[in-house]
Formats: structure tokens, C-alpha cells, sequence
């Protein structure tokens, strides 16, 4: 206990521990797997964080977004700690030296996108390294009961064996029982090994303001000034972002717009100017948030109405974390509410797309291996990304598919140092190895492309063996290896692929989730337009009974109450609103 005391105070700068992290940090060196829910900004980070310098190999932290893990690595590299990042936006350089980094036991964590376990070069190299955790953030995201649902999270209990971790560490802001239920039974997790901290926060009075949409910008203009400090706009499209921030800064307000439409470096220099800012206002969409730990947010106002319950508890977390009085404002009528239905049906497939995409499966099924690039088989079936990954998953839950590996269609690479050095450093069977790699190969004039069926004719080598080894001479920058055009290799139960109810018994599924993500959109409403206590409503619908008495100070508990309006006739959402609203779906 007084060696994680030293470590929270000399490396942390805290005295003392926040409700329920000494418990999970505990827990943790016991051995513990354990899910934490804490509200936004109660500190769940720190519970990795300090375990991971009390254990002994690396820890894996998987996380939603790039921008909140440029974020962390950022805040404990300030603290000394060494942590690095592996992610798309990197160059050769940069993840090279990360990588010597962690074979060489000087990296304690690794931050990671969950996609990143697809990237069969991360797989070759992380199942050769000894892990001590692995912390999912962001974890309700491995739920379908969930209000932000991602296919890809269903993988990680998998990986988790796969990579032998012996710990995992979930944290959330927001789930409910059900999700809460989900979530430990998929990582084998005890329920006393379950934290929860109370969802009630005094500083922040919530206030649901009916308003017209003719009045919306008058209104938020004077909310704005009537709140000093900076603070956040949450709108739900890019364009009105746009305009929100042009009106603002036209009333001498110090405001700038961000939504996922910008330039990175357009959007990196404003989350760092609001770090920095005591009086900026941010109009945003949901783009903007996560990545974004700045104590003394004064207000956070919705202009739109948010996606769900669970979206708004994570967006008016934002505010007040250092414990001072703070505003969140909602501006409310049911104009938005026909948009976000559509785009929710818009996310169930056709019973015709469904069966479209079972026809491929056993079109190009040879043998028992199927091969699928998810933007081709978008297409094709015309059904969306993210509904036909969850589609996906279903397969293989229900026995019809089975994921074996991943790879890239390209990989391609040049050298670096000359050939001849390379093969040079090698003896016995490993030259030989290398030889009939660069000979099997193509080249180009400057790059060279391998040919794995020549390799394995030649030599009798597989696939995986050879990616090693390039992969290995990239790590060594002797070559620059590059890769594209990403494939998932499956393996197909042709028998229940034919099955004549396996298209009508997915389709029902989505239909079931459609219903339920419908409900969603009603609970957000009833909550708006509730009698009851907002804040004790808002920890009673994430099944905290801490709260039992009304706060004091909402605007239920002024008494009042709102009641929701459509501002003009009902109409269907542009088709530029469509293009536009389907960014924002994804940005979580």
C-alpha cells in the first residue's frame, strides 16, 4: 500500500486516492480482472496507469479514438512515464523505435485502436511479447445491448486468450444492469470484482430548456453570456457547426467550430487552443470530447438534442471536473428526433441484403476458406460498414463463419541497405529462407512485391513465416515494408451457411435491435420531459442507487418542468443531411 501511496503522490501529484481506485488497482495486483464504472472524469485512467508500473511486463490499453489516445500517451509522457502509441498515422521511423522500445522492457504501455489487432504485422509481433494486462477503455462498446455498439470489441475476450493476458481491466462511464451483465460474463468477470462509483455530481445543475427552433440561437447566445469560462456546443451536424460558430463569434463571442469534416491539423490545434483557453466555446459535434481532459469546463450545452441517455451522461461529464459549479444546458424540441430515426433504420439491413451476402459466402467459399474485403462486400450486399460487420459477427456466433487471420492483398517493400548486406547478416537455413523470398518475389523499379504461392512452391514455406521475416527486416531498418487493401480470411460450415432460416433469423435480429434502438430515442425524450429529479433519474437509469433524495438543482427540481415541441411541420432529412449525419454516427 505505501509503495502505490509513493507512486500516486511523487509521480501523480495526488495525496490521496479518488472513490474506487485503490479497490481496482488492488484488485488488479492481486490478479484480479475487474470492470470499473466511474462517471467522465473520475479518474478511471489512473487505475491502469498506476498498476502499471507495479507490474511486470507490458500493459495493453485499447481505445476508441486516436485523438484520446494521442491524449494519454501525451499526459504520461508529462508524468515520465513510458508509454507509446501504435496507429495509423505513424511513420516507419516512429513505429520502429516504439517497437524496440517494448522488446527491449523499457515501454510499460501500449496504446492501441482495437483495429489494430486486424493488422496481421501487430499480431506477428505483440503474440511475442509478455503481457501483464490488457484494459479495454471505452468498454460498453463491447456490448450490442450498448448505446455505442462496435462489432470489432466482440473479438477482444478472444484475443485476450490468444495473446495468453492474464488480466483484463474494463472502464466505463456509462452502462447500464444489462450492459453491466454483458460485459463480465464476456470477460469472465466476478461480480465483487465489479467497481461502481455514484453517478451523482453536485456541481453540475442540469436544465432542460424547451426551445423553439426560430429562438434556438437567441437563446444560446444567452446562455453563453450568461456563463463565463470555457465551455463546450454540442450540435449534431457539421454545417451547423459551422454556422453556430460563425453566429457566435459575429455576437463577439470567443468561439470556433470542430467536427470530423476538418483537416487532423486544423482539429489537433483546436482541442490544444481549448486546452490552454479560459473563455473559449467550442461548437462540436460528438467528434470532439473524448480526447479531451480539461478540468475547468464551465458549461456544456446542447443545442441539438444527443443521441441517447447514455451520450448525454458522457457529454455533460465534461464539465465541471474540478469540482466547481458548472452549467448543462439542453435546448430542446423534437426537431431532430424523424432525422436520428432514419438514420436508424437506415442501420438495419433488407432481408435481400442479408441473403445477399450469405449467396457470396457460398459463392466464394474453396474449400472451406472464404476471403472478404469488408469495402467490396459493402457494396455488394448494400448494406453500411458498420451494420454489415455486426452481420459479420453474427455469422460467427452462429457457427457459419469462424475468423482466421487477417492479411494484407499488397505488401510490397524496398531495401533499404543493399541485398546482398542483408542476406549477409544470416546463416544456414535462414539465408537460404531470406534468398528464396527476394527471389520469388517481383521487382520493380524501386519496390519489391512478394509472391507467397511461388515461396511456398519453391521452398515450402507458408505465408506467415515470410510476413515474419520482413517484418522482422523492417523492425531492423534494413527495408521499408508497406502494406493495403486489408483481407479477412474465414472459415465456412457450408452446411449452415445453406440453412434456409439463417437469413429470416438475422434479419429478425436486426429488426429486434432497430425496435430497441427506437426505444433508446423515446427513453431520451421521456427522460427530457420527466417529472422526476433529473439528476437522480440520470443515476437511476445506470442502476446507482446512491442517490435517494432529489438534488436541488435541476430544473425539475425549480419546478421546471419541460414539455417537448416540434417547432414546424414534420419533413424527411435532406439528402444532404444524410450524407452529412452519417460521419457522426461513427465517430464513437
Amino acid at each position: 500500500m505505501s509503495d502505490l501511496k509513493t507512486s500516486l503522490r511523487e509521480i501523480f501529484g495526488f495525496e490521496s486516492f479518488r472513490e474506487g481506485q485503490e479497490q481496482t488497482i488492488q484488485q488488479l495486483l492481486q490478479g484480479q480482472s475487474s470492470l470499473a464504472i466511474f462517471p467522465t472524469g473520475s479518474g478511471k485512467s489512473l487505475c491502469y496507469q498506476l498498476a502499471a508500473l507495479h507490474l511486470p511486463k507490458l500493459t495493453l490499453v485499447v481505445s476508441p479514438l486516436l485523438a484520446l489516445i494521442k491524449d494519454q500517451v501525451d499526459f504520461l509522457h508529462s508524468k515520465g512515464i513510458a508509454a507509446a502509441s501504435i496507429d495509423s498515422t505513424q511513420g516507419f521511423e516512429a513505429q520502429r523505435q516504439t517497437i524496440d522500445g517494448i522488446r527491449r522492457g523499457e515501454i510499460k504501455i501500449l496504446m492501441v485502436s482495437v483495429e489494430r489487432f486486424k493488422n496481421e504485422r501487430f499480431r506477428s509481433f505483440i503474440e511475442s511479447i509478455e503481457l501483464s494486462l490488457l484494459v479495454v477503455d471505452e468498454a460498453h462498446c463491447i456490448s450490442e445491448w450498448g448505446h455505442n455498439f462496435r462489432p470489432d470489441y466482440l473479438k477482444l475476450p478472444a484475443y485476450q486468450k490468444e495473446l495468453n493476458i492474464p488480466m483484463v481491466l474494463l472502464l466505463t462511464a456509462t452502462a447500464t444492469r444489462k450492459v453491466k451483465e454483458d460485459m463480465c460474463k464476456k470477460f469472465a468477470i466476478a461480480q465483487n470484482h465489479m467497481v461502481q462509483t455514484g453517478f451523482y455530481r453536485s456541481n453540475l445543475d442540469l436544465a432542460v430548456v424547451p426551445t423553439s427552433q426560430s429562438h434556438k440561437l437567441a437563446r444560446l447566445l444567452e446562455s453563453v453570456q450568461g456563463n463565463s469560462g470555457a465551455g463546450i456546443v454540442y450540435v449534431t451536424l457539421q454545417h451547423t457547426a459551422n454556422e453556430v460558430g460563425q453566429y457566435l463569434r459575429e455576437q463577439g463571442i470567443n468561439a470556433v467550430s470542430y467536427h470530423a469534416g476538418l483537416p487532423t491539423e486544423a482539429r489537433l490545434r483546436i482541442q490544444d487552443q481549448f486546452m490552454q483557453s479560459e473563455d473559449q466555446t467550442v461548437v462540436a459535434t460528438i467528434a470532439f470530447g473524448m480526447g479531451v481532459d480539461k478540468a475547468n469546463i464551465r458549461y456544456v450545452i446542447h443545442y441539438d438534442l444527443p443521441k441517447s441517455i447514455e451520450n448525454y451522461s458522457q457529454e455533460i461529464g465534461r464539465a465541471g471536473r474540478d469540482g466547481q459549479a458548472s452549467k448543462c444546458i439542453t435546448l430542446a424540441n423534437l426537431d431532430g428526433l424523424n432525422t436520428v430515426e432514419n438514420f436508424v433504420y437506415g442501420d438495419t439491413p433488407e432481408l435481400t441484403g442479408i441473403e445477399k451476402v450469405i449467396q457470396i459466402i457460398q459463392a466464394e467459399t474453396h474449400g472451406d476458406q472464404w476471403e472478404m474485403q469488408i469495402n467490396t462486400l459493402s457494396s455488394s450486399s448494400n448494406i453500411r460498414q458498420l451494420p454489415l460487420k455486426t452481420l459479420l459477427v453474427h455469422l460467427e456466433m452462429q457457427g457459419v463463419i469462424q475468423a482466421k487471420f487477417s492479411y494484407y492483398a499488397d505488401l510490397r517493400y524496398k531495401f533499404l541497405v543493399n541485398e546482398a548486406d542483408i542476406l549477409a547478416r544470416f546463416q544456414g537455413e535462414r539465408k537460404s529462407f531470406l534468398q528464396a523470398v527476394f527471389q520469388t518475389g517481383s521487382k520493380k523499379r524501386i519496390w519489391c512485391e512478394p509472391n507467397f504461392k511461388q515461396l511456398k512452391q519453391a521452398y515450402g514455406a507458408e505465408r506467415g513465416r515470410a510476413v515474419t521475416a520482413l517484418e522482422y527486416l523492417h523492425e531492423n531498418a534494413w527495408i521499408n515494408l508497406e502494406s493495403k487493401k486489408i483481407t479477412d480470411v474465414y472459415q465456412v460450415n457450408v452446411a449452415r451457411a445453406s440453412e434456409a432460416h439463417l437469413a429470416s433469423d438475422l434479419s429478425e435480429y436486426f429488426l429486434s435491435k432497430e425496435k430497441s434502438e427506437i426505444q433508446r430515442i423515446a427513453n431520451l425524450v421521456k427522460f427530457f420531459e420527466g417529472e422526476a429529479c433529473l439528476s437522480k433519474a440520470l443515476a437511476q437509469h445506470f442502476d446507482d442507487a446512491q442517490v435517494t433524495s432529489n438534488c436541488g438543482h435541476c430544473s425539475v427540481c425549480r419546478g421546471e418542468i419541460a414539455k417537448l415541441r416540434y417547432s414546424q411541420k414534420v419533413s424527411s432529412p435532406s439528402l444532404e443531411d444524410l450524407k452529412e449525419f452519417l460521419p457522426q454516427l461513427q465517430q464513437k
